[in-house]
């Protein structure tokens, strides 16, 4: 149960700006309160002493906002920031240095036996939000998107956004954690922007002076004006 203590601390330490000292962190920081408990809650429940590490868990959701139940298995280095309403569920497997943001889920589906929660390796960012649901693997170095709904695997060093989550980035192995959760790739605006690209190219077809000459051309935007009628009339 101590031999975590300095990593556990360290870990608040190096990814809140806002914690100055490790006795600040020991006393006002509930994540760091929630995986010391739960520690101790583990060990009770390794021990075939499962009621009284449900009553540790349970009093720690009461107090910090932070539910873990006592049978998931967590590394070194979790950092959970600010935390209320994050759910790690009894099968889930954290590696070292996992960082959850407040409103995460790792939970199930409720169609799976035995291994019912996910698994995440190694460096491992998930945003605020964000529920990762079902028995896979998220890959080392990947990240999770805020309000993101993961139900499948993520390979390593990805990025995962969206309902349902989807990769949007595949990117070679980093140095260090990264927990930059602003600029993330958004595909719906990408699309949207790759549409009105093309619409503009299309309009400028129909407005082209070729078409009076080039059979090719008044053939392609007569076929464009019978689209926009189409599109337009599917609109009213």
């Amino acid at each position: 149960m101590f031999k975590h203590l300095r990593s556990d601390i360290q870990a608040v330490l190096d990814r809140d700006p806002a914690a100055r000292t490790p006795l600040e962190v020991m006393l006002c920081y509930p994540s760091f309160r929630a995986v010391r408990r739960h520690r101790r809650a583990h060990w009770l429940w390794t021990h075939n002493m499962k009621l009284l590490a449900r009553v540790v868990s349970q009093r720690t959701r009461k107090i910090t906002g932070i539910e873990i139940h006592p049978g998931a298995t967590i590394g070194e280095g979790l950092f959970i920031d600010h935390g209320t309403g994050v759910v790690i569920g009894e099968t889930a497997e954290l590696g070292n240095n996992v960082t959850l943001y407040q409103g995460v889920t790792l939970g199930g589906t409720g169609k799976d036996t035995g291994k019912r929660h996910p698994t995440l390796e190694d460096n491992v960012v998930v945003g605020s939000g964000a529920k990762v649901l079902g028995p896979f693997r998220v890959g080392e170095g990947s990240k999770i998107g805020a309000g993101a709904i993961v139900l499948k695997e993520v390979p390593p060093h990805c990025t995962v956004v969206g309902n349902p989550g989807r990769v949007v980035r595949m990117m070679g192995e980093r140095v260090g954690i990264d927990l930059d959760q602003v600029n993330l790739p958004d595909p719906v605006k990408e699309r949207i922007l790759a549409l009105e690209s093309r619409l503009e190219e299309l309009e400028r077809c129909t407005n082209c002076e070729r078409r009076q000459t080039d059979p090719a051309c008044a053939e392609r935007a007569e076929r464009v004006r019978k689209l926009k009628e189409e599109l337009e009339n599917e609109a009213l």
